[in-house]
């Protein structure tokens, strides 16, 4: 399968950079593991399978084998963590676009972490960081996406048929998975390129493509439930929420889940 990623990807030096897995337990963990190794940023790891697919706060990711693209960018940026905070966006507007290159079928994002079509759930993105205590700087930062591909409404499971979808559902066509973990790859490495410089335009790509945006929201924090309305994004990629009353607040991901009123968006 390597090499069939290679043949979609301009000259370069991929084959150093490309790590690749028929199955493993989560890009993710490799990810750590190599940077743990001393790998250089840029380093992408991608598989056809995990066994141990994780997402935000804790939730597991559905990987089956064959069935998607799950890709990780190392990355060690050397700034300082608060230089990172729109990285999840950035990682969102990058995914959309490399999965538009590879299939013509652009998604769209549920802040702040979800690629979706219509209102499925088609992908998700898992960020992560390790900050050297001594310096305060980033020693890497690492971004997982995993795109559902080949699944029919039945390799979901029952409880999953109705909020996700795949790439076959979206599109009626098969899916070259060599194709697409080669988007992924340009697309995410571009993300490594662009993300301080380009990152009025990154945020203001990532609002284009928001759904939860100027929406009746709930925000989800352990069993309570708070509705409010999404008004806008910060710079860094924080949600602006009204609430009734007319008080505002900015909450960011690592407090708080938001879902629609009504449903999943």
């Amino acid at each position: 399968m390597k090499d069939e990623i290679l043949t979609y990807l301009p000259q370069g030096d991929w084959e150093e950079k490309i790590h690749w897995f028929d199955s493993l337990d989560s890009t993710n963990n490799e990810a750590k593991r190599l940077a743990a190794a001393g790998a250089p940023d840029g380093t992408l790891i991608i598989s056809i399978h995990q066994t141990g697919g994780r997402g935000r706060m804790g939730r597991s990711f559905q990987s089956p084998a064959g069935m998607g693209v799950y890709t990780s960018l190392l990355m060690r940026p050397g700034v300082k963590p608060e230089q990172l905070m729109h990285l999840t966006c950035a990682a969102g507007l990058y995914s959309c676009q490399g999965v538009e290159a590879a299939t013509g079928f652009l998604p769209k994002v549920k802040w702040i972490n979800d690629l979706i079509a219509g209102k499925q759930k088609l992908g998700g993105i898992l960020t992560e960081m390790s900050v050297n205590s001594a310096s305060g700087l980033a020693e890497y930062a690492i971004v997982g996406v995993g795109v559902n591909c080949g699944q029919k409404p039945q390799d979901f499971p029952p409880e999953l048929r109705e909020k996700a979808t795949s790439l076959l559902q979206v599109t009626g066509q098969e899916v070259s998975l060599p194709r697409l973990a080669a988007a992924m790859a340009l697309s995410l490495t571009r993300m490594n390129q662009e993300l301080l410089p380009q990152k009025k335009a990154i945020m203001e790509g990532y609002k284009n493509l928001c759904v939860t945006l100027h929406q009746p929201v709930q925000l989800l924090r352990g069993e309570e439930r708070i509705p409010g309305y999404a008004l806008d994004l910060d710079e860094d990629g924080g949600l602006i929420v009204s609430f009734p009353g007319g008080s505002q607040r900015t909450v960011n991901s690592g407090e708080v889940s938001v879902r629609g009123m009504y449903g999943y968006l």
